[in-house]
């Protein structure tokens, strides 16, 4: 079958890399892609009068969305009409992740185990719960904001300042939650779901600040590694009970269509594991560690969800760890600077993957076109060897002001 991947990061790259090996896939195409996925097509995904075309026009039977906007701007609604399988939520669905307020909603109505919260619009005055709470607290703006609408306080003054800046990013009616702060490591899972079960792969963890030891701005993600150690058989199925089947639970009595990946953010609080948010797609840069550590087929998996097969998958894995160290451009993740030369792919051994993300070919030169710009993928059968493999790749490639963090997965190791 021919597949449309939308998307233009490392996890499209890592998502074409996967399906490219399914004996059931005939072509990929990636819409936009980068400078590393190949059969590119310059196409806006949120586009769906020029995306119903092309498939129309290249026969394409499925496409995978990467990223939440056009999910959420309800691109499976769209092809409800036409002969190709979208997978991922209709838009009502998407809602778990496009608003944080619908989404902290559905998990108190479903008895989903998470912080306690209250909404406000930017014109209301929440300055009693700010006190109360000394400042400590988390603010979430209520929509998609590319990863940078939570903020994380620590004083009256940072609350008070963060919802300043969310009036003056979004607007005079914008609306936000005030929650609970949890503290502790956090977990992602990630599962394909078809509504009523749910397969998941193995338990990651992301590095989300910008710098060695979990400090300075939040990012897209500074590497990732799976599979977690602390996710214990018996932390699993706490989860399970706590947070993913009362989802499931949801998801069906809401009546959602949801062929689809959903990523659980999970924070291991001292009261047991907590869920900070829900993804309606894969995560990056989890995906680009999860994918390589599945043995089974994807294209398999995600046609299971559809065919009504899923609940009798059962997935294989790698019995290896898979570590991914993103490489950025310099000043990331506020300003930097494209067209970048990237060197040393070619030096890189067999057995690493590189997937790109912020990257562009401008004749023979390869080129950043992004802040986070390559992932570097190794794997061991131990976690330091894995780690330690990819720090030694990492050095043998070079770009003006190339930055990475240093402690990925070291939390784990140590």
């Amino acid at each position: 079958m021919n597949i449309a991947i939308i998307g233009s990061g490392g996890r499209e790259h890592a998502l074409a890399w996967k399906l490219q090996q399914s004996e059931l896939t005939e072509k990929i195409f990636v819409l936009p892609g980068n400078g590393g996925t190949d059969n590119n097509v310059a196409l806006d995904g949120s586009d769906t009068e020029a995306l119903k075309a092309f498939c129309n026009k290249e026969d394409i039977t499925l496409i995978v969305v990467g990223p939440e906007v056009p999910l959420a701007n309800g691109i499976v609604n769209a092809f409800n009409d036409l002969p190709v399988l979208v997978f991922g939520p209709d838009k009502e669905a998407a809602q778990l992740e496009g608003s944080k307020i619908f989404s902290k909603k559905f998990m108190k109505k479903y008895d989903v185990a998470t912080a306690d919260f209250q909404t406000f619009t930017v014109k209301d005055d929440p300055s009693c719960l700010i006190k109360e709470m000394k400042g400590d607290l988390v603010i979430k703006f209520d929509g998609l904001a590319a990863g940078k609408g939570v903020y994380v306080c620590a004083s009256e003054d940072e609350a008070f300042s963060a919802i300043e800046d969310i009036k003056v990013k979004y607007g005079e009616n914008a609306e936000y939650l005030i929650e609970s702060k949890l503290t502790g490591q956090e977990l992602s899972s990630i599962g394909v779901t078809d509504g009523l079960n749910i397969n998941c792969l193995l338990p990651s963890q992301d590095h989300k600040a910008a710098y060695d030891g979990d400090k300075g701005p939040n990012t897209g993600g500074m590497g990732a590694y799976c599979p977690a150690p602390l996710a214990t058989e018996e932390l699993l199925n706490i989860i399970d009970e706590t947070i993913i089947l009362p989802t499931l639970n949801g998801i069906e009595a809401e009546g959602f269509n949801y062929k689809g990946v959903i990523y659980f953010g999970i924070m291991l609080d001292d009261d047991g594991p907590k869920l900070l948010e829900y993804n309606v797609r894969f995560g990056d840069p989890e995906t680009e560690v999860i994918l390589p550590a599945l043995k089974s087929d994807l294209l398999e998996l995600i046609l299971a969800s559809f065919d009504g097969t899923l609940g009798e998958t059962e997935l294989e894995f790698y019995d290896e760890y898979f570590v991914d160290v993103v490489l950025t451009s310099g000043g990331y993740p506020v300003s930097y600077e494209k067209g970048k030369s990237i060197h040393g792919l070619d030096e890189l051994k067999d057995t690493t993957l590189c997937f790109h993300a912020g990257t562009k070919k401008d004749a023979n030169e390869l080129l950043t076109s992004g802040g986070r710009v390559l992932n570097i993928v190794c794997k061991d059968k131990e976690l330091k060897k894995a780690v330690d493999t990819c720090y030694l790749e990492i050095k043998k490639i070079n770009f003006e002001k190339m930055n990475y963090r240093t402690d990925i997965a070291h939390k784990a190791i140590k």
